[in-house]
């Protein structure tokens, strides 16, 4: 889109696309497309349900955790490109040595691996870098970068379906590893820069006039000592945290036990890897019109809803002998989902401002990652111990209900920081 005053294209909307890149790669692929590798790798090695999530969640607690909030202050500092440069070597090594795997172990160490490179090429790094670049058209851009997100989502399980198929399940791993290593790498190197001041540019674009007041305003809010300290003492930063977390959490156990579940209600591989791509497909719609509607009304209003829409979807896992009703869940989840990821830091940021974004992302991720990697494990246990998925269900939706009704009960003008 040109800037003001101006038929040159805004270089933020190429950081767009890198991010857009990251996104797809780096997370669409891997958190939505490895789900498939897990009736091979429960059949070839022998891995219980928990067992097979239980990589993640330690990764999370010996790695994404203690990284994750470390990462937050090199952004700060030092900027998002070299930690994203980072995260995809990580991701892509991990996956290639994943092709290699014999034991638990070998597989737990590499998750470790793999979740490490998804803190520092993911969620944190993009969001900070998008928030960087724009601010009148945050949102719009925000849901630019998370169809990223949800096209590697689509993407994925028919890729890993045809790399399975054709390759076995290591050498798929080590096709995908290689792709994402080759495409963000160059991406990272010669597209993506930290912050519009690298370029001597402005967010959004503003024009040159703009410039000596946005600098000394950039500047004031930069200056500010204690904000982090302060935000975290405030109610809407714990609502934000306790929603975003419960809700999450309801999210990564549907995606990561969602093609097992659909095996044991007797669908085949087929029809399972077709109603997970019918459930990314609907979150690319909920990806391109929240960006809009999170630039006209209360985002906070907005956020609760589709928590609230995502969580009774869940219930309709009940009905699974019916397709028809699969096709419904798959429909209201994939759509409520896709607003998910992109709200948190415009909530955030609406609550909080940008100055120190990078930290308090990094709180609120690394909080909401033990219910992304948690929850999974906790289904797997629980279908371990009961051989049914039923209380699992039933305990998530409520979950996520209760998550709606914290993000309803923020108040962004309520609790000022001082500068």
């Amino acid at each position: 889109m040109p800037t003001s005053g101006s038929t040159r294209v805004f270089y933020g909307w190429w950081i767009v696309v890198a991010a857009f890149l990251n996104l797809f790669f780096a997370v669409g692929i891997i958190f939505y497309g490895f789900p498939v590798f897990y009736p091979a790798l429960a059949d070839s090695l022998g891995f219980t349900r928990a067992q097979l999530t239980q990589g993640f969640l330690l990764g999370f607690l010996i790695a994404g955790l203690p990284f994750g909030l470390i990462a937050g202050v090199v952004i700060d500092r030092v900027g998002a490109r070299w930690v994203i440069l980072a995260g995809a070597g990580l991701v892509g090594i991990s996956l290639m040595l994943m092709g290699w795997m014999t034991k638990l172990w070998h597989y737990e160490l590499l998750c470790i691996m793999e979740v490490l490179g998804y803190v520092l090429a993911g969620p944190i790094a993009n969001q900070v870098l998008v928030a960087k670049w724009f601010e009148a058209r945050r949102g719009r851009a925000m849901g630019y970068v998370y169809l990223g997100l949800g096209l590697g989502g689509v993407v994925s399980p028919l890729l890993s379906n045809y790399l399975i198929r054709n390759f076995g399940w290591r050498h798929a791993l080590e096709v995908v590893g290689l792709l994402i290593m080759v495409i963000l790498i160059p991406v990272g190197l010669l597209v993506t820069r930290s912050a519009p001041a690298d370029l001597g540019l402005l967010p959004d674009g503003a024009a040159n006039e703009d410039r000596s007041v946005a600098v000394a305003d950039s500047r004031k809010l930069a200056a500010r000592p204690g904000a982090v300290q302060a935000a975290i003492r405030t109610k809407n930063f714990w609502l934000i945290l306790a929603g975003s977390t419960l809700v999450v959490g309801a999210i990564g156990a549907v995606i990561q036990h969602f093609i097992l579940f659909l095996k044991d209600q007797g669908y085949s591989a087929n029809q399972a890897s077709r109603f997970f791509t019918a459930l990314l497909v609907a979150s690319l719609g909920g990806r391109v019109l929240v960006g809009y509607l999170a630039d006209r009304f209360r985002k906070k209003n907005i956020m609760a809803f589709f928590y609230a829409s995502l969580s009774a979807a869940i219930l309709l896992l009940a009905f699974s002998h019916n397709p028809n009703t699969i096709w419904i869940f798959a429909t209201v989840f994939g759509f409520s989902m896709g607003a998910d990821y992109m709200l948190i830091p415009l909530v955030t940021a609406e609550c909080f401002g940008t100055a120190s974004l990078g930290k308090l992302l990094a709180l609120i991720i690394m909080g909401y990652s033990l219910g992304q990697w948690g929850a999974p494990w906790v289904t797997g246990r629980i279908f371990d111990v009961r051989h049914s998925y039923e209380l699992a269900w039933n305990i998530i939706a409520v979950a996520g209900l209760l998550g709606s009704a914290a993000i309803l009960a923020v108040s962004p003008n309520s609790e000022k920081i001082s500068a």
